[in-house]
């Protein structure tokens, strides 16, 4: 069940609710404007084995990450990934940048399902299309970034390492992996609408004085200018997955 903390903050769990399912794929909304969100999303996309339909934006800039294993009832691994026609394998901890119009589909060749966390700037009701239809054919840089190949940026007692920004081409959202020691950081605040999902370790989400318990699977949102913190309750480092739109630094903060 969804909990809402204070100033619209919105804490659930990856697989709440009924999921969409369109062949091999499987998807469950969590954010986006239909609970509170203003122009940032959060979906869970599980593809099963075989190929998946495709999937298309209009307008926004979609960003994607491939998970690890989360639990033994979530397995994800290696995939191809055919973006406008493109083929690139792709493993867990890879960004993914799907520009304005592009097509994406995925084809699964193990036995487990494949997971991914995608955030729509700004949200749209994106097409789902026969697996054998072909969009127009676009030529760029590579939209695949690997955690391992970026560069770990400390700020304070804790790092974070920017997958998707200008750099690969989006002007409009910012996608990046952050580590959070254990305790507590002082509240702050955004100039910009954010999502996080967590993906290693414990802790609670705070919103002003508002608080709620947060672990592997969390699904947040953030509103412009809400105060929070998230607090590391355990003893090893809680990493999480944020995204934020309109982009920007992840350093950037305002402590009230």
């Amino acid at each position: 069940m969804a909990v809402l903390l204070e100033g619209g903050c919105r804490v659930s769990t990856m697989h709440e609710g009924v999921p969409h399912v369109a062949g091999s794929l499987k998807i469950w909304n969590q954010i986006g404007k239909s609970n509170g969100a203003e122009a940032i999303s959060l979906r869970i996309l599980e593809f099963g084995p075989g190929t998946s339909p495709r999937l298309q934006n209009r307008e926004c800039d979609e960003v994607l990450y491939v998970l690890e294993n989360l639990d033994h009832e979530t397995a994800s691994g290696g995939c191809i990934v055919f973006i406008d026609g493109n083929s690139y394998a792709v493993g867990p901890q890879t960004g993914i940048y799907l520009r304005p119009g592009e097509t994406l589909s995925v084809e699964n060749a193990g036995a487990h399902r494949v997971t991914f966390v995608s955030s729509q700037c700004p949200e749209e009701m994106p097409s789902i299309r026969p697996i054998g239809h072909i969009g127009p054919i676009h030529h760029g840089g590579t939209p695949i970034v690997k955690l391992s190949d970026r560069r770990a940026l400390p700020t304070a007692d804790r790092w974070y390492r920017v997958l998707v920004d200008d750099e690969i081409g989006s002007e409009q959202v910012t996608q990046f992996v952050g580590s959070i020691p254990p305790g507590r950081a002082p509240d702050h605040f955004h100039e910009y609408e954010e999502v996080l999902f967590i993906l290693r370790g414990e802790g609670r989400m705070w919103a002003g004085e508002t608080n709620t318990p947060i672990a592997p699977g969390s699904c947040i949102y953030l509103p412009r200018r809400q105060l929070h913190c998230v607090e590391n309750t355990g003893e090893g480092e809680l990493r999480l997955l944020g995204v934020f739109y309109p982009a920007g630094s992840p350093a950037v903060r305002y402590e009230a």
